[in-house]
């Protein structure tokens, strides 16, 4: 018969998401994932296998948490569509703020792993790739929106707008990363709100 799990793997995947958000990937020690799970190494690979499977599902968690977010922002009729994305600008900041150590941020864990992985690990590539997709299809959506209604006066087609919505909170990610503070976060998020205005 087998033995019952002794801790809550929710909460364990929780605590190795935010190891790797912090740390990156090759930087995550396996004592690092035992330390912040309060799991044994054996307990870690009987229920995870490896240290890449860990990641892959920490890395899906993420995803999957952020866009569920990111997307009702993007999906909220109740906001015109340039409201729409500058409260996506606002989640950014806001997260960018929230999840520091010694003054700079932990940045996002999608842009960190496609700069560390994506080009080496097929199957991280994967799952970013469709992240991407996923993000980009709901910018698209309230540009054309916009677009079409006037609150979006940029002549520039969709997809190119919003590949550089996507390029730019990317960008704050980085200068979060690198110790930028709120008033510099915004003042980047202002100036992408202005060129969808021209």
């Amino acid at each position: 018969m087998a033995r019952p799990r002794l801790f809550d793997e929710e909460r364990a995947l929780e605590a190795a998401m935010r190891t790797f958000w912090a740390n990156g990937y090759e930087a995550t020690s396996t004592q690092d994932l035992c330390e912040a799970t309060g799991l044994g190494r054996s307990s870690i690979y009987n229920t995870f296998s490896s240290k890449h499977d860990l990641f892959m599902r920490a890395l899906t968690r993420y995803i999957n948490t952020t866009s569920a977010v990111q997307l009702a922002i993007l999906e909220d009729s109740g906001r015109s569509e340039v409201d729409r994305i500058r409260a996506l600008f606002a989640v950014i900041v806001d997260t960018e703020l929230e999840n520091r150590r010694d003054g700079r941020s932990f940045g996002c864990l999608t842009v960190n792993s496609t700069v560390e992985l994506a080009g080496r690990d097929p199957e991280a590539a994967k799952l970013l790739d469709r992240d991407t997709e996923a993000r980009l299809a709901g910018l698209r959506a309230v540009i054309e929106a916009g677009q079409r209604d006037g609150g979006i006066a940029s002549a520039r087609d969709a997809d190119s707008l919003a590949r550089f919505i996507n390029a730019v909170i990317g960008g704050m990610r980085i200068a979060g990363q690198a110790g930028a503070d709120r008033a510099v976060l915004e003042s980047i998020a202002e100036t992408a709100m202005d060129a969808l205005a021209r």
